[in-house]
């Protein structure tokens, strides 16, 4: 009995670790972010005073302003900006496109994206663990998935602005971008790393880097 006890106990264990990984469920309707608490955890702690703004933007509906050098505008939709989206596993987010702007090389670590195209014309693509790369041409009224964690990049080809909007399966997906990634982090990754993996020598290297820093 005493061996079945603690397999039982082992195998309860196991669940709830799983459940927790899998899902961020809570045992209330809502859990509306409190962005100012310092309780660190897998999402924000919850806030006690909560209103229907909590649950409203009107963000996505105006193309973007603040263009990257790329040509890019992005608008968030996640937790940050709504805070009622804690814990529901959701979010969403624009981007806008200059003609030629390109969303360069980059990943969502936490979250699958689907995208639909409200206006122009786009070339997509992205690439398996397997280096396989899947593309296509897309335009207004396509959809268009992103597996989570793959790399991905969007391109306006076309002579007029074009913009998407995305959903994704999570809060706060979270971007990586290759290049910004390697060459921008903090402390820097050692020169050696980025020369053996680039084949070039240090020189290239710090040349790219001068392109990655801000602009004075």
């Amino acid at each position: 009995m005493e061996a079945i006890g603690r397999s039982l106990l082992l195998m309860m264990t196991i669940f709830a670790i799983v459940s927790n990984t899998v899902s961020a469920d809570c045992d209330q309707d809502v859990c509306v972010a409190d962005l100012t608490s310092g309780v660190k955890m897998n999402g924000y702690a919850c806030r006690e005073k909560i209103t229907a703004e909590d649950f409203f933007f009107n963000g996505l509906a105006k193309p973007g302003v603040n263009f990257t050098a790329l040509g890019t505008s992005v608008t968030p939709a996640n937790v940050q900006k709504i805070p009622g989206l804690n814990t529901l596993g959701v979010s969403m987010s624009r981007m806008d496109y200059a003609p030629g702007g390109l969303n360069p090389p980059h990943t969502h670590p936490r979250a699958t994206e689907i995208s639909f195209v409200l206006e122009g014309e786009l070339d997509v693509a992205f690439i398996t663990t397997s280096n396989v790369l899947y593309s296509k041409s897309i335009k207004k009224g396509d959809v268009f998935v992103f597996p989570r964690g793959l790399v991905h990049f969007q391109k306006n080809n076309g002579k007029v602005p074009a913009s998407i909007v995305s959903a994704f399966n999570s809060q706060l997906p979270g971007t990586l971008s290759v290049g910004a990634t390697l060459f921008t982090a903090s402390p820097p990754v050692p020169e050696d790393v980025l020369t053996k993996t680039f084949q070039v020598d240090i020189k290239e290297v710090g040349k790219i880097k001068s392109k990655f820093a801000p602009k004075k």
